[in-house]
């Protein structure tokens, strides 16, 4: 027995070492993509991407280089046949020596629910398929953050892409262009198989802040490409907004722009929660750059000043679930409060592992603070089926290799069915009233 216990040892310790997750290494920056339809045909749409836009209403953005090239989009629910047609508006930027191409957006709609619909840009190029929103539970998130266009990149689209969801959320660093413009063009090209299909919904980081001093606005190129909802949410910035899908009221803020209790954002989100009607919309997730809870000693205590000012009133308000970026890694908490674990707070998730160039931030703090749930330094993606009003399925897939692999998931509760948000109904009110 003692002889089979020493030849089995060596196997049952191997096998020990490498059940281990073993983190692959960092990949390239991808090359230069190239769309040979706008290379040979200046008029022919490129980096199309799609967007909601307000109840039933989805907008559609292009790039051609033709700036004579018209700005409207033809749709219906058959392949090449367009009983629908919608007029839009261009724009273009010019950056130091680089001048945008012509950047379209046109909102297509009234749109069915649930519904598959064909579309061609201007007319010309190649058809588009894309997929509303249902307008009941269940509804699926796919989650990524600072996504950058690396191989890892490259593999978490392509795990986004397996997966069933209906909207992505982006918390801010989409293209890592950081100053140099052909990679926006780049970026687009990159993720138009996917942001054409689906309502790509983002919100800046800190690499969408390109600004030049006295010469330039830090987000023209961001604000220019990637249009959101905010009109249609009461905001004056594309910088913050929200928008409601399927019993979700989901409100994008900006963590690179005024946000203290005197800033026009401050009060937006206040007029903004003042106006979510929980019968209507259970749920209510909030999404931004830089997070509040974040154990990692990279960006440690980077958001501090903006939790300071809006942490009472997301609070008071019920938010259930807050994803943050910025971050290289993953981590998800507790229900927490103001630095302690509060049955009534929010589950805070930090997700800026998309696949960035910059690589993953490995060192934690010790011990693991107790609102800290699980982390880990891996590239990955989450995904968030609200399966009804009262419950939610959260799981996290890192990248391991090109597999797709689930390493952490949990069921969330909403607040609403908790009885937290009835508690707190007297407590926002007053929040909402003081100036």
């Amino acid at each position: 027995m003692e002889v089979l216990k020493l030849l089995l040892f060596p196997t049952l310790f191997l096998a020990t070492v490498t059940a281990e997750y073993v983190r692959p290494l960092p990949r390239k920056t991808l090359p230069i993509l190239r769309d040979s339809f706008s290379r040979t045909h200046s008029s022919y749409p490129s980096q199309v991407h799609v967007s909601l836009a307000g109840d039933k209403h989805m907008r559609v953005t292009w790039i051609t280089d033709d700036n004579h090239s018209p700005s409207f989009v033809e749709y219906g629910k058959a392949s090449g046949r367009y009983d629908s047609i919608a007029e839009g508006e261009s724009t273009s930027y010019s950056y130091l020596l680089y001048s945008s191409g012509t950047i379209h957006h046109a909102v297509i709609g009234p749109l069915e629910d649930n519904t598959e619909y064909f579309y061609r840009c201007a007319g010309k190029g190649s058809e588009f398929q894309l997929k509303t929103p249902p307008s009941e539970f269940p509804i699926t998130f796919a989650v990524a953050g600072d996504l950058g266009q690396t191989g890892w990149t490259e593999s978490t689209l392509a795990h986004i892409d397996q997966c069933k969801y209906d909207v992505y959320l982006l918390p801010g660093d989409l293209s890592y262009a950081d100053y140099m413009q052909h990679l926006w063009d780049n970026f687009g090209t990159l993720v138009e198989p996917l942001a054409s299909t689906r309502p790509w919904m983002v919100t800046e980081g800190n690499h969408e802040k390109e600004s030049l001093l006295f010469l330039m606005d830090g987000f023209v190129s961001y604000n220019s490409r990637w249009k959101m909802p905010f009109k249609e949410s009461g905001s004056t910035s594309n910088l913050y907004y929200s928008f409601e899908v399927a019993g979700v009221h989901v409100i994008m803020l900006g963590s690179h722009t005024d946000y203290d209790e005197y800033s026009e954002q401050y009060r937006w989100l206040k007029a903004d929660l003042s106006k979510v009607d929980r019968t209507r919309t259970p749920w209510l997730l909030v999404l931004f750059h830089v997070p509040w809870y974040n154990s990692n000693k990279a960006h440690q205590g980077a958001g501090d000043d903006m939790k300071g000012a809006m942490e009472p009133l997301l609070y008071a308000a019920g938010v259930d679930l807050v994803i943050a970026g910025h971050v290289h890694a993953y981590e998800r908490s507790k229900r927490v409060y103001n630095g302690g674990l509060d049955p009534c707070g929010a589950v805070h998730i930090t997700i800026g592992d998309g696949g960035n160039r910059e690589g993953l931030a490995h060192r934690y703090i010790n011990p693991q603070p107790k609102w800290s749930e699980f982390r880990e330094a891996s590239f990955g993606h989450g995904e968030l089926k609200i399966v009804n009003s009262t419950h939610a399925f959260w799981s996290w897939n890192r990248n391991d290799d090109d597999e797709s692999v689930k390493a952490d998931d949990i069921w969330i509760t909403s607040l609403v069915s908790s009885g937290c948000v009835d508690q707190k109904r007297h407590e926002l009110r007053s929040v909402l009233m003081t100036s």
